[in-house]
């Protein structure tokens, strides 16, 4: 391993020649090497060089309560000693999914009847697809089994999962999506809305398409439509006004269910408990995972309205079993640091705290929206993004292989602020829920830092309409 690049220490070394890593060019990463981290502090992360970085994204859109929550790790440990783990295959069961089934329920934005635990977001929402099939199949309706999601969703990566996602490194060379999952608009003004459309005429002609693409594959063939409140890794896209007010009517119309995807929206992140509150979604299945345990702990769920429940019960009567579930579904470790969580968010007002930093991230964050490389700047709750152009006057996007939101992400970290640079040249932004409004303060100094550098390299490459 000697010829292989170092960062820090050998760590760097012992990972190029033994992991693979997600969502990565791993060519490239075989001479630029890992960022290594070894500890967390609040909303900081530290590298195996000492270097302290803001988690500007929480990790992974997921790490609400900050990377040093002791108790979190005491609820772990505490489980860890009494029963460390065990299943709720064949009817067993055990109290920490019990409870935390119950404390979801309870939380939920619209009625649900019961809480499917899985291990990611991944899994919740492939599980929403088989019982989407399910439920059909014992209605006597077996012909209405498609999905439709949207352009730019983010769902996960399983093999179903993967395919109601729709972003192009997602699909290209891994033979997907699978048949049967439609993609409608994708429901982002600024990049989406043709030239002298209004807001509200972009979202009568996203409507349009919507009921031409029922009517074109036949109601009778469409079993569910999966949103995320605000589109996350697709580049943080808020909906437009009206959007899920006048979608909402059409799915109740055509018999077709509405699944919310708060994989990274619920727990608080928009400024209310989930997004479908913010926007006034009411939903017949919610995903959640990610803030769920802070990240601390792998996990997931999906709650099922009672209407779904009841055909799921008579079918496993007929069938003889409900023939799905994972080996960790409901782990107790999981579940218990997931508890943790639920009543860290309520006994310390953690959304009382987001309401109140909120107005000062996003103030900060739009007035990037004057930058002349940046064409939109905004967010909801603590979620935001800035969408970098080429042309402000005309919306011209960068070419995608001058990768400019990944320049923008590697400059950002060496200015000690951790962001993704998305699809699309969107940088994004996700701050763990506990940020302070100092905090907040020097989170965007960094940023600032980060767009001047790239907006020199964008000048120095001649990239920019000025020159």
């Amino acid at each position: 391993m000697d010829d292989l690049p170092r960062r820090g220490n050998s760590l760097a070394s012992r990972d190029i020649a033994s992991l693979v890593h997600p969502y990565t060019n791993l060519k490239t990463h075989l001479t630029e090497g890992p960022v290594v981290m070894t500890r967390g502090q609040g909303i900081h992360v530290y590298d195996d060089t000492g270097k302290e970085y803001i988690e500007g994204l929480a990790g992974l859109w997921c790490t609400s309560l900050g990377f040093s929550e002791k108790r979190l790790v005491e609820a772990a440990t505490k489980q860890m000693q009494t029963l460390p783990t065990y299943h709720v295959f064949a009817g067993k069961s055990h109290e920490p999914g019990i409870e935390l089934a119950e404390r979801l329920l309870a939380l939920s934005p619209v009625p649900m009847s019961k809480a499917f635990f899985s291990s990611s977001g991944s899994e919740a929402n492939d599980t929403v697809i088989k019982l989407a099939w399910y439920y059909n199949n014992a209605r006597g309706k077996p012909q209405k089994k498609k999905i439709i999601s949207r352009v730019r969703a983010y769902h996960g990566v399983t093999i179903a999962a993967a395919s109601l996602t729709h972003l192009p490194a997602n699909h290209r060379d891994f033979d997907l999506p699978l048949p049967g999952i439609l993609h409608a608009d994708c429901p982002h003004y600024y990049t989406q809305g043709l030239p002298g459309e209004s807001e509200a005429q972009f979202v009568d002609r996203l409507i349009a398409n919507f009921e031409a693409l029922i009517a074109r594959e036949g109601p009778e063939t469409i079993a569910a439509f999966i949103a995320e409140p605000v589109m996350g890794a697709g580049g943080v896209l808020l909906p437009p006004k009206g959007y899920f007010e006048r979608l909402q009517p059409i799915l109740k119309k055509h018999d077709i269910l509405f699944v919310a995807d708060e994989v990274i929206c619920g727990f608080g992140r928009t400024g209310n408990m989930f997004g479908s509150q913010t926007y006034d979604l009411k939903p017949d299945m919610i995903t959640v995972a990610k803030a769920l345990s802070s990240a601390y702990l792998p996990i997931s769920a999906l709650m099922i309205s009672e209407p779904i429940w009841q055909v799921m019960v008579e079918a496993s009567a007929r069938i003889g079993t409900f023939g799905h579930g994972y080996t960790y579904s409901a782990h107790p470790v999981a579940a218990a640091v997931s508890i943790e969580t639920l009543k860290i968010y309520e006994e310390r007002d953690i959304l009382g705290h987001v309401r109140k930093v909120s107005p000062r991230f996003l103030a900060a964050l739009r007035k990037f929206a004057d930058h002349p490389l940046i064409g939109e700047a905004d967010g909801v709750g603590l979620i935001g993004a800035i969408q970098l152009v080429r042309d402000k006057k005309t919306r011209t996007l960068f070419e995608p292989t001058l990768t400019v939101a990944q320049y923008f992400a590697k400059r950002s970290q060496e200015h000690g602020l951790i962001v993704r640079g998305l699809y699309g040249d969107r940088v994004a932004l996700c701050p763990p829920l506990i940020i302070t409004e100092p905090q907040i303060d020097e989170l965007f100094r960094r940023f600032a830092a980060a767009l001047d550098d790239t907006a020199a390299m964008v000048r120095e490459k001649g990239l920019s309409p000025a020159a």
